[in-house]
């Protein structure tokens, strides 16, 4: 019999097959970008709002059918599901409230009926989600919330790392689109995520993709040349070749190719161009680029979106410190997960303020949902102990929307980053704000990883990769006048208008390619009106 563990990533999905006797992974299978459109979790509930509940459930349910199918098994063998993910990911997942979700005041929540809603843990027949697979035999596992809005995901990422055990404060990360942390001082928690964005998992930049086979995940310097990395088939770091960042002259190659690059890898390449002196000011780069390979760069705009995100996360960091009560110099660990947690240089982003670098103690995980998830397929009992975890936890909650400790960080950010404003002019800023000036970078930390890659076994089968999910969305556009300029606008080339026979059009959007609510440039540019996202239905691709 077989278990599958799901892990709901906002900027991905993860699933693994495991034999439950020996309790072995088989394989793996990952999608290469979120099947909903949009570039962060915020999009995806308000495109479940504004669209419907029923047409994000089910895009999500079509592309967890299409990884599954990957497999290539009896699916009648398959006898748990777990699924792991954050608050919106799992309500989507089994089509349940959201709106508590993306309404925090306490009167809107109660005009509307949403107040109080509990997600605590569910185990239900895989029958009542799955209409097109036959899993008759299959449990479906979620685990609990510790609150409506700390999800499994941050309950995960506390419980796969040490951050519990700590008695020192110690804070953990889960680095990705949407960042989930939490700080722990003594028996509190305080909890909160920081809006990244895509550019911290490597979307949203020119030559950017997720972790997967072929992308540049880290360089080292050689002189005047930099040392590439890119992942392999197996998600293990490789040198690709020597290249000099200036010139793309490259001097050697090691028999990997690089096809794009992550995040961690952006990361990686802007503090060894801080360190080696290409970069003086943010986000100048020399020539206004700097080469990494073959028809792949880094770019100015890149760099912007990159300290957005790492400013996004230390100003998240900052606020949690100070906001409670404790001093910089007080945190004893800072705990690193997810893809970015796990490939990232920990030095470099202690250095570009990614990580704390005035934490004394840096440890890396990988993907700790899927880990989570994992351990409930192999041993259902665990499910009891995860729930009694949960329960224990008193977690407050700090949102970083409403907090104007992180606006006033997250302003400073935005001007270092973006307009190369100078840390001493950012400490100013600070003491005018009456919050204390940045931390001192530690000139030595211990640094340990607990892993060498995200998923640590891909399984005997190896990894496979959904690369285009090809769900179509579409909605009736009978004032079109066919002039094409949404499909000429659409910065993703995820619009296509279709004439019937009739002469009846229709706008066609690839749901994993388009930005959905966070862009609407295809509504805008329309002379006529003709485009209602809010009426788009869900249609497979031919």
């Amino acid at each position: 019999m077989y278990g599958i563990a799901l892990d709901l990533g906002t900027s991905g999905f993860r699933a693994q097959l495991i034999e439950l006797e020996t309790k072995e992974t088989i394989k793996t299978v990952i999608t290469m970008g979120h099947p909903l459109p949009g570039g962060n979790v915020m999009d995806h509930l308000d495109f479940a709002i504004s669209t419907g509940e029923d047409v994000a459930h089910a895009v999500i349910l079509e592309t967890i059918r299409r990884m599954f199918l990957k497999f290539d098994i009896d699916f009648s063998e398959v006898e748990r599901l777990a699924v792991c993910g954050n608050p919106i990911q799992l309500s989507l997942f089994q089509n349940i409230e959201i709106r508590d979700l993306a309404y925090a005041g306490e009167n809107k929540q109660k005009k509307l009926g949403v107040e109080n809603v509990k997600r605590d843990a569910r185990v239900f027949p895989a029958s009542e989600l799955f209409k097109d697979l036959d899993m008759p035999n299959c449990e479906v596992i979620v685990p609990p919330a510790i609150k409506h809005e700390i999800g499994a995901d941050a309950l995960a990422m506390m419980l796969e790392t040490d951050f519990l055990n700590q008695t020192k404060p110690a804070l953990v990360t889960d680095y990705g689109t949407n960042a989930e942390m939490a700080l722990k001082i003594g028996e509190r928690i305080i909890t909160a995520s920081a809006a990244a964005g895509p550019a911290i998992e490597g979307q949203g930049i020119s030559c950017g993709m997720l972790a997967s086979p072929g992308a540049i995940c880290d360089v080292k310097p050689e002189g005047e040349y930099w040392r590439i990395i890119v992942l392999d088939k197996e998600m293990e770091k490789r040198d690709a070749y020597l290249i000099n960042p200036l010139t793309g002259d490259i001097k050697e190659f090691y028999g990997y190719e690089a096809v794009g690059i992550t995040g961690t890898g952006v990361i990686s390449a802007f503090a060894l161009a801080l360190k080696s002196g290409l970069i003086e000011k943010s986000p100048s780069l020399p020539n206004g680029r700097l080469a990494l390979g073959p028809d792949i760069e880094i770019t100015e705009k890149d760099v912007e979106e990159a300290g957005k995100a790492i400013g996004a996360i230390r100003a998240a960091h900052l606020t949690l410190i100070v906001d409670s009560g404790i001093k910089y110099e007080d945190l004893e660990y800072a705990y690193m997960s997810g893809a970015s947690g796990a490939y990232a240089d920990a030095e470099d982003a202690r250095q570009l303020g990614a990580a704390p670098g005035f934490a004394k103690n840096i440890v890396q995980f990988g993907n700790t949902s899927l880990a989570l998830a994992r351990e409930l397929v192999m041993d259902r009992s665990r499910l009891e102990d995860v729930i009694k975890i949960a329960k224990r936890i008193t977690a407050d909650h700090l949102m970083m929307a409403t907090s104007e400790t992180f606006n006033n960080f997250y302003l400073c950010e935005l001007s270092y980053w973006t307009q190369g404003m100078p840390l001493e002019m950012y400490n100013q800023m600070l003491e005018m704000y009456g919050i204390p000036i940045l931390p001192e970078t530690l000139e030595h930390a211990s640094i340990e990883r607990r892993v060498s890659k995200d998923i640590e076994e891909v399984g005997a089968e190896g990894l496979a990769i959904l690369k285009e999910i090809g769900i179509v969305l579409e909605v009736p556009v009978s004032k079109c006048i066919y002039c094409h300029k949404c499909e000429k606008e659409c910065p993703e080339k995820a619009i296509e208008i279709i004439e019937d026979a009739e002469g009846n059009r229709t706008a066609r959007y690839d749901s994993q390619k388009c930005l959905g609510t966070s862009c609407r440039r295809c509504v805008n540019i329309c002379p006529e009106g003709a485009i209602e996202m809010s009426h788009l239905q869900i249609k497979a691709a031919k």
